[in-house]
């Protein structure tokens, strides 16, 4: 390197040992290659994820709390999945698209936490650039499906209050199905055009993310190319998986709460709502927080206020689902009592124990 010249019209422009000279007619140039070094010229190879909290005070806090979080919400989750899935009478339409989100928490804290878990815990704050493209496509799909989940299961509950008598016809399992394949269809097409679109943009800008995962707006200011393309489909396509879902969810309400009022009995209309109470209550939740993070003005955010919106839809919500949807519901109690996990090892043991004449 200390025999680099450039020249411009024939004039040399020799550096020093550790310095790097760029020559014009008019102009010379000359910086330390020290700082020429990290100047990232065309894409960054990695992201730094600075995380909830630059402190390191605050690091084993945030690793016990979240570590916590995460296995409350994979175990009641799961616990949810068998509990359905064991028991035969809980084999209908809402139970399936409850099953479904489910699931979809389960991948959703996934595809994030355990990652920052990784960063606290090797107090390595790194991540490449395929797998935060990988981390921000599965977000994308993950969050979006559980925007779909819910307004299927809002038209589900609309159908079983305000028409029950066409229930079995209006939401037959064949439709249950390919609403949840158009779900898995619509939302990794989503994430694709997302993903594909940021990919062809080189990030000069630094390659720091203040924030525990890879979130789109973020590594968009990291972008030195033109964003206007990428901004325009977030509000479009990222508006539209918003507001259509959410539009059958209130159309939905709106029939369910005029044929709740027209019910005379007072404990027959609380018996309805509460079948929908915990189903609304995780919707105010969810859209509250994506509507706070993606489509507010940035000037209205506190300090702050993107990280706690994003751990409650990313972390919250999905450790919520599980105690919300089963806190009043005695069929998922019902089923959770049956499985009868303290048995089944000391009768695995005992049979084992047969075959071997122990």
């Amino acid at each position: 390197m200390n025999a680099w010249a450039i020249r411009w019209e024939g004039r040399p422009c020799p550096p020093p040992p550790g310095w790097f000279c760029c020559s014009h007619p008019f102009i010379s140039v000359t910086l330390p290659l020290r700082v020429i070094s990290r100047i990232n010229w065309t894409s960054a190879s990695e992201f730094l994820l600075l995380g909830l909290s630059e402190k390191p005070v605050h690091q084993p806090l945030l690793f016990g709390l979240f570590l916590s979080m995460y296995l409350v919400t994979v175990t009641g989750n799961a616990l949810i999945v068998l509990a359905i899935t064991s028991d035969a009478r809980l084999h209908t339409p809402m139970y399936f698209f409850f099953t479904n989100l489910s699931l979809t928490d389960i991948a959703s804290i996934s595809i994030t936490v355990p990652k920052m878990l990784e960063n606290i815990w090797t107090e390595n704050q790194t991540i490449s650039y395929i797998e935060c493209l990988t981390q921000l496509y599965f977000s994308i799909v993950f969050v979006t499906v559980d925007n779909f989940l819910l307004a299927t299961m809002a038209y589900d509950r609309y159908v079983a209050i305000c028409r029950p008598l066409h229930y079995t016809t209006a939401v037959s399992p064949g439709l249950c199905a390919l609403l949840a394949a158009m779900s898995w269809g619509l939302t990794n097409l989503v994430a694709l055009v997302h993903v594909l679109l940021l990919a062809q943009l080189q990030f000069c800008r630094g390659n720091t993310v203040p924030h525990f995962f890879c979130d789109m707006p973020l590594l968009l200011q990291l972008a030195c190319s033109d964003t206007h393309l990428n901004q325009l489909l977030i509000l479009v396509l990222g508006g539209s998986a918003i507001l259509l879902p959410f539009g059958l969810i209130l159309a939905s309400y709106v029939h369910i709460i005029m044929a709740i009022f027209k019910i005379p009995a007072a404990n027959g209309r609380w018996k309805a709502f509460s079948t929908c109470g915990s189903h609304l209550t995780v919707v105010i939740l969810f859209y509250g927080t994506i509507v706070g993070v993606y489509f507010l003005p940035s000037s209205t955010h506190f300090a702050g206020g993107d990280k706690v919106a994003a751990v409650m839809f990313i972390v919250v919500t999905p450790m919520l689902n599980p105690f919300i949807y089963s806190l009043r519901n005695q069929d998922i109690k019902r089923a959770l009592g049956k499985l009868s996990f303290r048995r089944r090892p000391f009768s695995l043991v005992r049979k084992c124990c047969e075959l071997s004449n122990c």
